[in-house]
């Protein structure tokens, strides 16, 4: 099942007897997890019927007692079991999986793990209740994600807003819902579209300079607009460390490698391709138009290079400044 269906399910107030939750991603784990505890027992019934336990302080024996034991004046018990990647022999849960008690709602949080398929164990959950892996997204696919959750909430993103947000957040799903959430009520209820002075504002993080408008002047080669960035970052090496901008750099010029060798090179392909947001694929394709492939080798081999001297290779004492500076320059001549 896939987490929509899940939460879809819950909400119609089918509930499975195991939830067997695994994975790198925990916003995912997180949202199940404390939508069955904030929703399936009324706020009495929690007192007798929801036990939360935790996989360093427990074993299979003591968490098959806790499950199988019937419910107090209500229809179901819930038991959360976080941690769960701790508790040694797991698949000893096996025997209760085959027979889960129906009353029983047993949450198990496996993060950054998953069960081996070829085990009994995870046969008999996925017969029995709901086995879901928790996948951390691609880059490309988090902006989308953006798009979709404040949906969720009455509000659109303009794309370039989502790209700012991806790019100094990363994919950690739920730093970014925490930080849209503190946006959701700066801006207020009357505001419906977020744009990049929104994110600047509230957010912190400059609509003008960072390593997504860095990139962009880099590709479209001008000249002027990516010397003013790199003048501000050499003047706060600390925001924007230039380790992160040689890995902003090298995953452009990989891109651009990507699109000389793919023969369907229409919008929607290359987004596909590359993996990135379709709001960007314009900028590749004119990089590539401006950067013929050899160049493009030499600068991969060029930020390679300063990469290194960054981290104090090459006995280089070179300010992080003047070397991304230097960097820059030999890129774009």
């Amino acid at each position: 099942m896939t987490f929509e269906q899940i939460l879809q399910e819950l909400k119609q107030k089918v509930y499975r007897p195991i939830y067997f939750l695994m994975g790198d991603e925990g916003y995912f784990i997180d949202q199940i997890t404390n939508y069955i505890v904030n929703n399936v027992l009324t706020e009495e019934e929690k007192g007798f019927n929801q036990t939360i336990l935790y996989g360093k302080d427990v074993d299979t024996t003591e968490i098959i007692h806790a499950a199988r034991r019937f419910p107090m004046m209500s229809q179901h018990q819930v038991i959360v079991v976080k941690e769960a990647q701790n508790i040694a022999k797991i698949e000893d849960l096996e025997v209760y999986a085959k027979n889960p008690l129906k009353s029983t709602i047993l949450v198990i949080n496996y993060r950054y793990k998953t069960l081996d398929k070829r085990k009994k164990f995870y046969k008999a959950v996925a017969q029995n209740g709901v086995l879901y892996e928790a996948k951390k997204l691609y880059d490309n696919q988090v902006p989308q994600w953006i798009t979709s959750y404040l949906q969720n909430k009455g509000k659109t993103i303009e794309p370039k807003a989502s790209a700012l947000l991806t790019e100094f957040l990363g994919s950690d799903l739920s730093k970014i819902a925490h930080e849209l959430d503190k946006l959701e009520l700066a801006i207020g209820k009357d505001v419906k579209q977020i744009n990049p002075a929104h994110i600047e504002k509230n957010i912190g993080i400059s609509k003008d300079y960072n390593n997504f408008e860095l990139q962009d002047a880099i590709l479209s080669k001008n000249i002027n607009k990516a010397n003013k960035i790199v003048l501000a970052f050499g003047k706060n090496p600390k925001a924007y460390p230039i380790q992160m901008t040689t890995v902003t750099l090298f995953g452009c010029f990989q891109k651009l490698l990507m699109i000389y060798y793919t023969q369907d090179k229409s919008e929607r392909n290359l987004a596909s391709v590359l993996k990135v947001h379709p709001f960007l694929v314009k900028n590749y394709i004119s990089g590539a138009r401006k950067y013929p492939a050899r160049k493009v080798v030499q600068i991969i081999s060029l930020i390679r290079e300063y990469d290194m001297k960054s981290k104090g290779f090459d006995s280089s004492t070179t300010e992080s400044g003047e070397l991304l500076k230097e960097l820059v320059f030999k890129i774009m001549h």
